[in-house]
Formats: C-alpha cells, structure tokens, sequence
C-alpha cells in the first residue's frame, strides 16, 4: 500500500478513490486529483509526485462527443514505485525530472469520463518491476489525511446546475479550504464512489474505529463494507429526488466551499435554487446496480 501524504493532497481541491467505473480503481488502487478552487474549469495539471519521467504516450479512449479522441500516460518513476498518470497532455518528456507541485502538462477531458465528471488527474502506483502500461495492476493508496464526516438528511437547495447533473447546497463545509470533508455513511465512516450507478464503492474509516455493518446515507441503508475494511458493495437500491427517479449520488471527499451532495440526473430536471428531498429505497426489481 502507498500513502499519499497530506500536504500532496492539499493541492488539490477533491480527491476520490473509487468514484469510477473503471478496474484500475478497485479496492482503492487508484485516485483521482481535482486540481483548481472548483469556480472554473481547471486546466493546469500540478504533478502529485517527484522523480524522472519514463516515458509518456497516447492512448486510445473511448469515442464521446464531448470529449477528447486521445487520453495521455505518463510514468514517472519515485524511486519505490512507478506513478502512473493518465488525462493530462504532457508538457514533459523522457529524461525530465519533476518535483510535486510542477506542472505535467494540460489536463484532458478523455472520453474516459463520464459526463458529469470533472477534469481530474489518474493517479496509480506500480511496482517497479511490473507491467506500467497495463489498465490493472496497481497498489492499494491509502490517504493521509484526515477526512471529517458530514451528517446529510437528504435535503439541500439546488445551487449548481449541470447538463446531466445538479449540485445541493447541502451539506455545507463548515470551513471550506482548511479540511478535506465528505458525506458520512455513519459512525464516523465517509462514503465514497458512484452510489449506486458504479458497481461498488469504498469507504474511510477514521483510525482506529470500527465501521458500521450496514452504511447509510440520507437515513437509509446503502451498503456493506468488504473483508478488507474499505470496499463497499452497494445495495439493489433506487435514489429518486423530489420523487424522481435519478441515475445516483457522486461521492468524494473535498476542500473546497463549492462541496454539496452532487446529484447525478441526465434524465431530470432541476432549477437552481430548488429545494430537493433525496430519498433511498430498495430497487423493487431487485437488481444489482449495473
């Protein structure tokens, strides 16, 4: 397992490790780095390690009409492991020496994402001597730093509105910019992933506690927590807002005022400044999220 410390991860303004639907991301292999103060789109790509860079390339992505045709890799070798960087065009090359904080480049909205995903960089670590092109393969990352849980009813006004997805104005970070905070999931755990339209999610368990059997969110049950104490298996569950059915609830941890339940809703329709009731409830069809 890697640590990626405290004072790396304050340079950007979210982070998440499971809130995607890729393999590289299972069991918390992989984080993904929102650089920015979340008031426009980011576009510089700060590096969140130090070492020479190996080698950079492009890589095909998916076609998608908002999106870039190519994705980039870059590989940087820390001197334990092999970083291994996607969504950001590179500004460095082969032979190049970077500190963390130095630019790597552009980043790129890939086709990768889905739409209501922001630019972001892909962070995984390899073994040195490992395969550092294959999707799969990385190590366990484990986040230094401490992460507080925000209790959330469910409730919250409509304060940012997306194409496929609205932010709630709840609940708010008690002190934007000087901690990372994230929704509570209960007894202290934060939630974290693409609850339920990702297959599964993960979970940050504060030191020393002992997790919750069944997690909740908005007051009702949403998931298991794994053998290994950080993934979460979500429920066959349906979330609707205002009573409508919605796709799910992106969960992440961040620093930035900006925070607020992210409703993700490409099928629906929400003002700005409308106030919302998310409610939680067993899929009638009883199916497993896809």
């Amino acid at each position: 397992m890697v640590t990626l410390p405290g004072d790396v991860l304050a340079r950007y303004r979210r982070f998440s490790l499971y809130n995607s639907p890729y393999v590289a991301h299972d069991h918390g292999c992989a984080i993904d780095l929102y650089p920015g103060d979340g008031r426009e789109r980011a576009t510089d790509a700060p590096s969140p390690v130090a070492g020479e860079v190996l080698d950079t390339r492009a890589v095909r992505a998916p076609p998608k009409a908002y999106a870039a045709e190519r994705d980039h890799l870059i590989l940087v070798d820390t001197g334990e492991h092999v970083a291994r960087m996607l969504h950001v065009e590179p500004a460095v090359s082969a032979g190049d020496r970077v500190e963390a904080g130095d630019s790597l480049g552009t980043l790129v909205r890939a086709g990768f994402f889905a739409p209501w995903v922001d630019n972001h960089i892909h962070l995984g670590f390899r073994p040195r001597e490992a395969n550092h092109y294959r999707a799969a393969g990385s190590v366990p990352i484990e986040v230094g730093a401490t992460v507080e849980p925000l209790p959330w009813d469910g409730t919250g006004r409509v304060r940012e509105v997306g194409g496929t997805y609205v932010v709630l104005d709840a609940p708010a970070h008690p002190a934007p910019g000087e901690r990372f905070v994230g929704i509570d999931g209960g007894d202290g755990v934060v939630l974290d992933g693409g609850c339920p339209h990702y297959d599964g999610g993960g979970a940050l368990v504060p030191p020393g506690s002992a997790a919750p059997e069944t997690l909740t969110l908005a007051g009702s049950p949403v998931g298991r927590l794994g053998e290994n104490g950080r993934d979460v298996r979500w429920d066959a569950i349906e979330v609707r807002a205002n009573g409508t059915p919605i796709t799910g609830i992106s969960l992440f941890c961040a620093r930035d005022g900006a925070f607020g339940a992210k409703l993700v809703c490409p099928d629906a329709t929400f003002e700005e400044g409308e106030e919302v009731r998310v409610t939680i409830r067993a899929d009638s069809t009883g199916s497993p999220p896809a």
